[in-house]
């Protein structure tokens, strides 16, 4: 019996058993990392392989790999399959690293009341006994994101955090957007199970890492938007994705984890907070907790960049929201050279009299750019002059050998950008206050934490005041650690919840496209039409 080896990871040198499925499948069985934007189905054309040796025991290239513009040697992951089980394949991978996941968040300062408690020896979950005390009585925060997965557990009898991990989110083999997954889930027997087992296992390793022994965990608290936290929960995910796109359930709820297969107390509960609408979900009430949105006397903005966008206004009187698909781009899903937040991707971008300085990430060798990067070099295209006001360059530009952006990736970014930005104007002007309005602007989530906030204000991914922007970190992390160590806070957001007004600027604005497209180019458009 022949093998597949990846000799790149450590986990893939000793090969895994040759079978009759793809390069992508068998990396999955081995533990390796693949970009699959698409899921395995030939779209995004991010799994480029070069088949080191063994290359006559596959398939002959198939149809999209001969339209794919690959070199000699290259394959795609997803469509080389092995047709000989008998002889060995090794497979180089050309995208590949440890994404840079943040966890850095900034505390909201609450007062410990939480839902588990102890007394004399016992631990008793919101009143009901749950066992005798260990060593440490822990809950675990947990923000559920398409991407990524960040967790911070805490001892409830201290609030002391006992340690934070990130790592990704295993769903990605399923596709890197939650459309995709909704997909996966209606088209597969056992789709939905599959995606919420795989984050409760992600969830256990989280646990394992860090460290806490998960008997000593009594209260897990979950944040993520609609999609995410549907899928943990087993909710139907079928309505998510058809109009008018709403959860079937927006309401709090309380699950015993052991029966989502979490490793937990035998009495452990999981609280899955309410959504507000949509695909906004407990992420960004998260967000507007960590920010104190709902105590302001000012009006702040909330912006929340993943691969689902987020548009919180509002002060303590009314919050309003929106929700748009904002990261595709801009986690390098639909960029020639795009890739995600991982060691070797430009994440910073200079033009100098032309000369082109960069930085990576980890200060490794590039092998893509990620958004941050991709952000810098738009503005610094747009600055110098190579890029007009019309989004045009003359040619493809290279930052470096083997990185470059083509005319057809800048209009995938100016697109994306677009519809974040036109939702931010839509949205203030439904609330009813303009820019001068506007306290503070909160970037919350990874991707708002790396880009730097003049580029994105230069090209208008960002409202025109990078003084007013303020980085929260992960937001959604914090909020939800709020609500695992404190009761008021957690119903605090439940009230909050019910009063925030979710509108979908798509649905609402009759010539939306017309919008966006005027909002696609470097020229401030004309006032957004009431």
């Amino acid at each position: 019996m022949g093998k597949v080896y990846f000799p790149q990871f450590r986990r893939g040198r000793d090969g895994v058993e040759a079978r009759s499925e793809t390069i992508l499948e068998h990396a999955r069985r081995a533990g390796v990392e693949i970009a699959s934007d698409c899921g395995g189905q030939g779209r995004c054309l991010k799994c480029v392989i070069s088949v080191e040796s063994g290359g006559e025991h596959l398939c002959p290239p198939t149809d999209i790999e001969r339209e794919a513009g690959l070199r000699d040697g290259e394959r795609l992951a997803c469509q080389a399959r092995v047709d000989d089980t008998s002889g060995a394949v090794r497979v180089l991978i050309r995208s590949f690293g440890h994404y840079s996941i943040l966890s850095d968040t900034q505390d909201v300062t609450v007062d410990l009341d939480p839902f588990v408690t102890t007394r004399e020896g016992r631990v008793f979950v919101d009143g009901t006994p749950a066992g005798d005390r260990g060593s440490v009585v822990a809950g675990l925060a947990v923000d559920v994101g398409t991407t990524t997965l960040a967790a911070q557990a805490v001892d409830l009898e201290t609030g002391r955090s006992l340690g934070k991990v990130t790592r990704l989110n295993p769903q990605i083999e399923h596709g890197n957007d939650i459309i995709s997954r909704i997909g996966y889930a209606m088209d597969h027997a056992n789709g939905a199970a599959s995606l919420q087992s795989e984050v409760a296992e992600a969830v256990n390793g989280c646990v394992a890492e860090i460290g806490v022994a998960s008997e000593e965990i009594y209260e897990f608290v979950f944040v993520g938007n609609s999609t995410m936290i549907s899928a943990l929960a087993g909710r139907e995910l079928a309505t998510l994705g058809v109009i008018p796109f709403e959860p079937v359930s927006k309401t709090p709820e309380y699950i015993e984890a052991k029966s989502l297969g979490l490793l937990a107390a035998p009495s452990a509960r999981a609280y899955f907070p309410p959504l507000i609408g949509g695909h906004a979900g407990a992420d960004c009430l998260a967000d507007i907790i960590a920010a104190g949105m709902h105590e302001r006397d000012e009006t702040t903005l909330i912006i929340d960049i993943g691969t689902n966008g987020e548009v919180a206004v509002g002060n303590r009187e009314k919050i309003m929201t929106a929700s748009c698909a904002a990261g595709g781009a801009y986690e390098g899903a639909t960029i020639t050279c795009g890739i995600g937040a991982i060691d070797g991707a430009v994440s910073g971008v200079k033009i100098t009299d032309g000369k082109v300085e960069y930085e990576t990430i980890g200060d490794k060798p590039a092998v893509g750019i990620c958004g941050s990067g991709l952000i810098d070099l738009l503005a610094e295209l747009l600055r110098d002059g190579t890029m007009s006001k019309t989004a045009r360059i003359k040619g493809d530009f290279s930052v470096c050998d083997g990185v470059s952006i083509t005319q057809t990736d800048i209009f995938e970014l100016i697109t994306a950008k677009a519809g974040l930005r036109l939702d931010q104007e839509l949205l203030m002007r439904y609330y009813g206050v303009d820019l001068d309005g506007i306290d503070t602007i909160f970037l919350a989530g990874a991707f708002g934490s790396y880009i730097d906030a003049a580029s994105a204000c230069a090209i208008g991914l960002l409202p025109p005041a990078p003084d007013k922007v303020v980085k929260l970190g992960n937001a959604a992390l914090a909020g939800a650690k709020a609500m695992l160590v404190s009761r008021a806070i957690r119903a605090t957001a439940e009230r909050v919840a019910e009063s925030i007004e979710h509108t979908k600027p798509n649905e609402r604005e009759k010539d939306f496209p017309y919008l966006v497209a005027e909002r696609m180019y470097f020229e401030e458009p004309a006032e957004t039409p009431a």
